[in-house]
């Protein structure tokens, strides 16, 4: 029998454990079973195409697990403090993100400008106007409710290009619009945050600017010129880079999640509905913005990934920044993983839908 399939079963043995002892004597006892299945899960997703995209980040959901029965390992370390590594943590994630990158990734502008300025427009209209609004509804406290606005605010991330590759939409200008979005945060974030956020909690909108300079203008900076004239001595890096990128964001997750815990267990459920609410209507909305211009079904595809999904680990970054990692970091840390859920699924929806050429009774459209 095939290995992963065993796993799979240890999985299902894990969950139906967890379950009764959750039965038995409560939640609090169904810990190391929850973990051990999410563990297990990850492992076997590997052993499947179609679930295999999905393996890191049901990962995330077993560090997540873990922080949440154990957040005592994970807010400090013999009197230091693990918030302190975040800002580190981004600026090597983000130095990996440069490292894939050149100066090309901005020729887009001036191939494609209408695409590049409906992007990025639309990116920075949308997420932050459906943030403030979510926000304003939530009835959460200032706080929590800023961090929604924040990760509406923050420019899009690498993982938007890799959905936008799955689901054949336009990767060019994906990447194009993930490049000029981010080397405009400086400016847009600061300024989104302090109009719209600036209602529920003080924004010192300087600060900002420095902060997301120092975390992902110069970090990445320092990878385009790596990647110019010293990658191909260290070829390594393409390999490495993925993977540590990977494991930050995850600890970065479990050191917010460990920080929020307790308002995490109060207002957990509501914090995720509306976190997928802006996410979902981030693609819905960026989608129906390409249509409005008359874009093509590879270019509205593209609108619709680069809208919906942020760069969370910036917005986390920010929130340490900030000193609110275990209130305004919340939404950022829920954000992400469900981000690389939905875009995986919608871009498994469309990699399976054709495109078809315009004029076509038929042409394909996502609502």
């Amino acid at each position: 029998m095939n290995i992963y399939k065993i796993i799979a079963g240890i999985s299902v043995i894990c969950l139906l454990i967890a379950a009764v002892r959750f039965y038995q004597d409560g939640i609090a006892s169904a810990g190391p079973f929850l973990i051990a299945f999410f563990i297990t899960l990850a492992i076997a997703f590997r052993g499947f195409v179609l679930l295999k995209g999905f393996s890191y980040t049901i990962i995330i959901f077993a560090a997540v697990t873990t922080a949440l029965y154990y957040p005592q390992y994970f807010i400090q370390v013999n009197g230091i403090k693990l918030a302190i590594l975040i800002t580190p943590l981004i600026q090597l994630i983000m130095f990996g993100m440069g490292t894939s990158m050149s100066i090309k990734d901005f020729a887009g502008v001036i191939k494609m400008p209408k695409g590049v300025f409906i992007g990025v427009f639309s990116h920075f209209l949308i997420m932050p106007t459906l943030g403030f609004t979510l926000a304003k509804l939530s009835g959460f406290p200032p706080e929590i409710a800023a961090g929604i606005i924040l990760i509406g605010c923050s420019p899009n991330g690498m993982a938007s290009n890799v959905i936008s590759y799955l689901a054949k939409a336009n990767l060019a200008l994906s990447i194009t619009i993930t490049a000029v979005s981010t080397m405009l945060a400086p400016i847009f974030t600061p300024l989104l945050m302090k109009f719209l956020g600036g209602t529920f909690i003080q924004i010192d909108m300087f600060k900002m600017m420095w902060d997301i300079i120092k975390m992902v203008i110069l970090p990445i900076g320092a990878g385009i010129v790596f990647n110019r004239y010293l990658l191909k001595r260290a070829k390594w890096l393409e390999t490495v880079m993925p993977i540590v990128s990977m494991f930050g964001i995850a600890f970065i997750i479990v050191i917010i999640t460990a920080a929020g815990r307790s308002s995490l267990l109060n207002i957990g459920f509501m914090l995720v509905l509306l976190v997928l609410i802006h996410n979902l209507m981030g693609y819905t909305l960026g989608y129906w913005a390409g249509r409005l211009f008359k874009m093509d079904e590879r270019d509205c595809r593209t609108m619709a990934i680069e809208v919906g999904m942020q760069n969370g680990g910036l917005a986390s970054g920010l929130a340490k920044e900030m000193g609110k990692i275990a209130t305004v970091g919340l939404a950022p840390a829920v954000f992400g993983p469900l981000m690389n859920i939905t875009g995986s699924l919608l871009a498994n929806y469309w990699h399976r839908k054709p495109i078809l050429k315009p004029g076509n009774k038929e042409t394909a459209v996502i609502t």
